[in-house]
């Protein structure tokens, strides 16, 4: 499979041999019950994965990827089996999501894709919706953790001054003049990193931009699409949007630093950059 997008018209015809997961996550500022929006309306036959509860549960670090055998069990539990074709979508349009699609995709699940523009693209479309929890079927889950796609604290580290790094967090938080969301971190970027906000590679419709607009976007940055690129962000959700555009570009060496902001800005020994890239 190589597409890692799929519209509201393609889910619609091929729902019936597709497993839906309603990935929508919110930030606590944005005051939403993510679970109980699900239970009020979601595309049919969708499960819902909660990105807090399905974590790692060892570390303090915000949703970070579990270790292959939880995530495993967790997949197989919500009915997402080896075979399964997986679309992935949230409420907001592209949010969330992609961070689920980059998980299956870090587990060696490569049938998956997201929904462009979500929930509300689906309701756009004339899509049918369904009410109630999921009650899915357990499945057969094989976890194949693909490490190339993943980068750990040293990593990152390692890697400065040498390979591309962007950060998907606005410009006042990347530029260190906005103070990060989350207590006792630093403000600032990793040096040498280039800051595309995550919602400048998004329509207002929450879509995806087309190639064009995205290929400018990047070239204005210096991002060489050729080359490995490591994007992050607050804490891995947004990052993984940027990976999202870069694939659908072409970009096939892009990996997510799990840990991003919430663990480098905690971290004495990372160094710190302010003021524009």
């Amino acid at each position: 499979m190589t597409r890692d997008i799929v519209s509201a018209e393609w889910l619609m015809q091929n729902l019936g041999a597709t497993r839906v997961v309603d990935a929508s996550w919110y930030m606590p500022a944005d005051k939403r019950d993510a679970r109980a929006e699900f239970e009020a309306g979601h595309i049919p036959g969708a499960v819902f994965y909660d990105l807090d509860a399905l974590s790692d549960r060892a570390t303090s670090l915000p949703h970070m990827l579990p270790p292959p055998g939880q995530f495993a069990r967790d997949a197989g539990a919500l009915g997402i089996g080896d075979e399964d074709m997986v679309v992935v979508y949230d409420g907001a349009g592209i949010f969330s999501a992609p961070r689920v699609w980059f998980a299956l995709k870090a587990m060696g699940h490569d049938q998956v894709a997201v929904l462009d523009g979500g929930l509300p693209a689906w309701k756009a479309a004339g899509g049918k919706i369904e009410t109630g929890p999921a009650q899915p079927a357990a499945a057969h889950f094989t976890a194949r953790p693909q490490r190339a796609l993943v980068r750990d604290f040293d990593g990152v580290k390692t890697a400065l001054g040498n390979t591309q790094i962007l950060d998907a967090r606005s410009a006042p938080r990347f530029e260190g003049s906005e103070a990060e969301p989350r207590p006792g971190l630093k403000s600032g970027h990793m040096p040498g990193a280039a800051n595309i906000p995550y919602r400048a590679v998004l329509t207002a419709e929450g879509k995806l931009k087309g190639n064009a607009a995205l290929q400018k976007l990047f070239a204005e940055k210096g991002i060489d699409l050729r080359a490995p690129v490591i994007a992050s962000c607050g804490s891995g959700v947004t990052a993984a949007i940027l990976m999202l555009a870069l694939e659908k570009l072409g970009g096939r060496q892009v990996s997510v630093y799990d840990g991003s902001w919430a663990e480098w800005g905690g971290r004495d020994e990372a160094p710190v950059a302010t003021g524009p890239a």
